[in-house]
């Protein structure tokens, strides 16, 4: 007993020392690496909202400089910041010379890039990149479509579908002619088939059934339970249709100055041509529909190579305002798509995207703050802080706009309980009515002592036949 427990002592003591050794190389390594990093650190950058913009005060904000501030608080260094010279992101010219941030990184002006810069394999070759901070892909963007004045013409019958108001006058109908076959069956409405017209006539059931969506009594009123029945299923499917259409047709007014374009994917740009588009000139948007073996992609690029000079922007706040000017579509990066269709409420970007890509630091090859800055960026990911400065950046001040841009129809299967109540109703209705049509035929029977079914054969053929008497009651009234 007493071995056994030295041992558990002795394993436990082992055990703890190798956590402290493994904490304290833990401590070491993070403080060694503090050592490598440079006291102050010269930082490149690009304006681009949100990522890094100029205040009124002539001061650099935005979601990377808020990053970098944090990072150098976690690693411990200063920094300078200044934005790149040439206003580029980094690619090669004709001669094999990169320029932009890239550039300045190689040629070690800079030690870092802190900018929303794609890594790429091309630049991967060239600098080194941290794990991503921002996870992006290619999206387009596009103008909200205005319609024009015509499309209002016939606007009141946008809030139901085409589907819905179909179903809607098949059910008018049906439930006219239901009314109409119980109003000829159902002796309480039609006591004396031979010497009375009957109230519910083809046309004042037509015209009963429309009163209906008008809330206002019409007549005649029914008598007998089964035309009640109709009555009230056809009253309560009305109302619930009235309620809500007023409400479709609310939603449909305040929505109806903009519209989402029919572009919803990357194939839809090619099946139109309407509308031009391009992307920024030399960026890694251009070079993946340029490298890209889909069918679709080749083409998109063959577009812009061939219109360079035309859909082909400079810069990503050039291609902005052209989607807002004219029939231009811009395909960019979709994290900064989305800042921008927060602000501008006339802007959309297609759910689709495409090229799933991250953004960087950048730093030279033999750099030692790649590692360090990896580190803390997870740490910052882990902490919920880059969602923090997510959200901060990107505020959306069009959440109303959005809110009604996802108006559609009401579809019939958002109804289809209604719908499902009508028919039993219906169904209901007659049975009623059949079921006093025969009590109505055994009572005949049993009076004139004939057979019930020939009693109840007479009563059909005089509810749906004319008959000679009733003929000449029509000729002599006035």
């Amino acid at each position: 007993m007493k071995k056994s427990l030295m041992l558990v002592f002795t394993l436990v003591i082992l055990w703890m020392g190798d956590a402290g050794a493994e904490e304290s190389d833990g401590f070491h390594v993070k403080e060694r690496t503090k050592r490598q990093i440079p006291k102050t650190v010269t930082v490149t950058t690009i304006l681009e909202q949100p990522f890094v913009m100029m205040a009124d005060s002539g001061v650099l904000e935005g979601y990377c400089v808020d990053l970098l501030s944090e990072l150098a608080e976690a690693l411990e260094f200063n920094y300078t910041l200044h934005v790149v010279k040439d206003g580029r992101y980094g690619a090669k010219d004709p001669h094999g010379v990169w320029n932009g941030m890239v550039g300045e990184i190689i040629r070690k002006e800079v030690d870092l890039a802190v900018a929303p810069l794609t890594i790429t394999a091309v630049r991967e070759n060239e600098i080194s990149f941290t794990k991503p901070f921002v996870q992006t892909g290619i999206g387009i963007l596009l103008k909200k479509e205005t319609p024009s004045e015509g499309s209002y013409l016939f606007g009141f019958l946008n809030p139901f579908s085409k589907e819905l108001w179909i179903g809607i006058i098949i059910s008018y109908v049906i439930t006219s002619l239901c009314l109409f076959l119980v109003g000829r069956l159902s002796p309480c409405e039609w006591a004396e088939p031979s010497n009375e017209r009957n109230q519910y006539t083809l046309l004042n059931s037509l015209w009963f059934g429309m009163g209906a969506f008008t809330l206002q009594g019409v007549e005649p009123q029914p008598k007998s339970a089964s035309a009640r029945i109709i009555a009230v299923i056809w009253w309560l499917f009305s109302i619930t249709l009235l309620a809500a259409y007023i409400a479709s047709f609310a939603s449909y007014v305040t929505n109806a100055k903009e519209q989402t374009p029919n572009i919803q994917t990357f194939d839809d740009l090619l099946k139109q041509s309407k509308i031009s588009f391009g992307t920024l000139a030399n960026s890694s948007t251009f070079n993946f529909f340029k490298n890209s073996k889909n069918p679709t992609f080749r083409m998109i690029y063959e577009y812009m190579d061939k219109r360079k000079d035309e859909v082909l922007v400079k810069s990503f706040s050039e291609g902005v305002q052209r989607v807002r000017e004219s029939n231009y579509a811009f395909l960019g990066e979709s994290i900064s798509q989305d800042f921008v269709v927060a602000k501008h409420c006339d802007l959309v970007r297609i759910p689709e995207i495409i090229a799933g890509r991250g953004y960087g630091i950048a730093a030279s090859l033999d750099s030692p703050l790649i590692r360090p800055l990896s580190i803390a960026i997870l740490e910052q990911f882990e902490s919920g802080n880059l969602e923090y400065l997510r959200q901060k950046w990107w505020e959306n001040t069009c959440t109303a706009e959005e809110a009604h841009a996802d108006w559609v129809p009401i579809q019939p299967h958002t109804l289809g309980g209604i719908f499902l109540i009508l028919g039993i109703g219906l169904a209901l209705a007659l049975m009623v009515s059949f079921i006093e049509v025969v009590c109505k035929s055994k009572s005949k029977a049993a009076q004139q002592k004939k057979s019930c079914c020939s009693a109840f054969s007479e009563e059909i053929g005089q509810r749906f036949g004319r008959t000679e008497n009733q003929e000449s009651l029509e000729k002599v009234q006035p």
